[in-house]
């Protein structure tokens, strides 16, 4: 197999011996898949090898006329060097060829500079584009006369030699931005002077060419500019020899642009154009030749955005950031290119249509319940900051002088001497009781009463249901003794008072201050006087003629869960839980 040799096949090289061989049997030889160059096309593309003019021995013989099946000492696989191995069919000597060359000993140069050695579409072999001058074989037009010492020398040196019929003001057509090869006169850095498989005799195929100078241009990006899949490549934006403009551009940045991106140049007529788009300053944002980022942007949107707005990186790197700003997505909210409304957004800042896009099913108003206002009217940036806030929620500034600053002239809250408050509206977590956007409650409560308060007065709910299995479910008959609810919780009997349920925990206490401590609504005795008439004899007998507006209801009782019917406390002085007050106290009338 010829494993030490210079040239391996591929296919060999990677153990891919089944590539063309069948390890069984075979109809060809060498128990080849296929007969001939059928078997090279297995891999090599016929369309190449079957153009309109194919050479001569690919039609007679395969392919291994020329080439050696699995190593080689020589290039591409060849039997022999270039030259002598087209001279064992091709006599130099014949007139034929020597009048198809002009006479020059053109057997001393490799045939492929002009020729393709498999097929083409062009007479003799003569490769896609073609010098004119060499189709006409009029080589003495450039070169020495064939028989001369040195006959392959040109009459001129470099550019001036193409400048005898390629004039430079024709090239540069106005253009004083030239190229750098075709300013140096570097003809060839970019044409082959005879013949290439490219067109207007280039000597790579489009951007391949461009990258042999410019290297850095080969990278691999996720999204690449579209016009660079096209035909023209990169001379679709540049041009070859020489520019009105920089960097060798066809037209101006935007002018350039709005080519193909036409839609874009509306933004223009925007109230708030965004200031690089109305400079036509296209590549402050985007790449040009393609990015990995959506849009080709340099980089990620936010990275890109604060190249300009600098400080707004720090100001929006908050503990709570607003996620599009968190993933850099600032183009949902803003118009990169320009709008009608301020700061470029997509619509105007107190348009609740901004959330919506994100918020769709927060922002949906609560039908039957409470709505906050700025909330039903779209107003979020009243609460809230756009980009980012150290407070959670992403709000302005600390909820409770958030609600304060609109909620603070409530009446309910307007008390001079303050005996009571309510931790939550001391330490500004409205919150805890309320929603800030909708709820299925009014006052936007977020539960009914006394779900809501027992949510943190966990030990009144535990005195209430010992367990929470033991919570009654609603229409269950909790009738009892006394003058609330008995619950069963195990072989104890809890008594609820009647006014701990439902929604009636407001009609003894205040929400958030009062004057009175607990936050009761009023002084203790005219408040459990509204339910129980001071006046009845069997409250008098009760309480042994005792005048009821001048004693604390809460001495001897609890006001809301009890063991016992009346309320009385866990501790009783015997006693008094006999009702033998005369034992201590004289009860007649004084």
């Amino acid at each position: 197999l010829g494993l030490d040799k210079a040239v391996i096949h591929p296919a060999i090289r990677q153990g891919k011996c089944i590539s063309c061989h069948n390890p069984h049997a075979a109809q060809a030889s060498h128990l080849l898949k296929a007969e001939g160059k059928e078997a090279c096309y297995e891999c090599h593309q016929r369309k190449i090898y079957e153009k309109q003019v194919v050479h001569g021995i690919l039609n007679k013989e395969a392919c291994g006329t020329c080439h050696q099946a699995h190593s080689s000492d020589e290039v591409k696989l060849l039997k022999n060097k270039e030259i002598p191995l087209c001279i064992s069919c091709h006599d130099s000597d014949e007139g034929i060829f020597k009048k198809a060359h002009a006479g020059y000993p053109v057997q001393t140069s490799p045939c492929k500079t002009c020729h393709n050695p498999h097929s083409s579409s062009q007479p003799k072999l003569l490769k896609t584009s073609v010098h004119p001058i060499v189709a006409k074989v009029n080589c003495e037009k450039c070169h020495n006369s064939s028989t001369s010492q040195k006959p392959f020398e040109t009459t001129k040196k470099g550019s001036n030699l193409c400048y005898e019929c390629h004039k430079p003001l024709d090239l540069k057509a106005g253009g004083d931005m030239e190229h750098s090869p075709f300013q140096k006169g570097e003809c060839k850095a970019c044409h082959n002077p005879h013949s290439s498989e490219n067109a207007t005799l280039l000597a790579k195929k489009g951007r391949e060419l461009c990258f042999s100078c410019h290297a850095d241009r080969i990278v691999s990006v996720n999204v690449p500019h579209k016009v660079l899949t096209t035909d023209r490549e990169c001379l679709s934006c540049h041009v070859r020899h020489a520019a009105k403009n920089e960097k060798l551009l066809s037209s101006t940045e935007p002018e350039l642009c709005y080519s193909c991106h036409e839609k874009s140049r509306e933004a223009l007529a925007t109230r708030k154009p965004h200031k690089p788009f109305v400079e036509g300053n296209c590549t402050a944002c985007h790449n040009s030749h393609g990015s990995n980022f959506a849009g080709m942007l340099k980089a990620r949107m936010d990275t890109t955005c604060y190249t300009c707005h600098v400080e707004t990186e720090i100001q929006f790197t908050k503990t709570y950031t607003h996620k599009p700003v968190a993933d850099g997505s600032c183009k949902s909210c803003h118009n990169s290119h320009g709008s009608n409304e301020e700061k470029i957004l997509n619509v105007p800042a107190a348009d609740s249509r901004l959330c919506v896009n994100c918020h769709g099913d927060l922002m949906k108003e609560a039908v039957d319940g409470s709505n906050h206002e700025f909330f039903k009217n779209g107003k979020c940036l009243k609460c809230h900051d756009v980009h980012g806030s150290d407070i959670a929620g992403m709000i302005r500034t600390k909820q409770g002088f958030l609600c304060h600053s609109c909620h603070g002239t409530d009446p309910a809250d307007k008390i001079e001497n303050i005996k009571s408050s309510h931790s939550p509206v001391v330490t500004g977590k409205c919150t805890k009781c309320h929603s800030p956007h909708k709820a299925n409650l009014d006052s936007l409560l977020l539960a009914a009463y006394p779900d809501i308060c027992l949510t943190c007065h966990t030990d009144l709910r535990q005195k209430m249901y010992k367990e929470e299995e033991d919570v009654p479910a609603a229409g269950d008959d909790v009738s009892g003794e006394g003058s609330g609810k008995s619950v069963e919780a195990g072989a104890t009997v809890i008594y609820v008072h009647a006014l701990s349920d439902l929604e009636r925990c407001q009609t003894c206490h205040k929400p958030h201050f009062s004057e009175e401590l607990a936050l009761i609504v009023k002084p203790i005795q005219p408040l459990c006087g509204k339910c129980h008439d001071y006046k009845e004899a069997s409250f008098n007998n009760a309480h042994i003629n005792i005048v009821a507006e001048k004693t604390d209801c809460r001495n001897c009782h609890t006001p809301h869960v009890s063991k016992h019917p009346k309320f009385f406390k866990d501790e009783v002085h015997k006693p008094f839980a006999e009702r033998t007050c005369k034992d201590c106290h004289i009860v007649e009338k004084q």
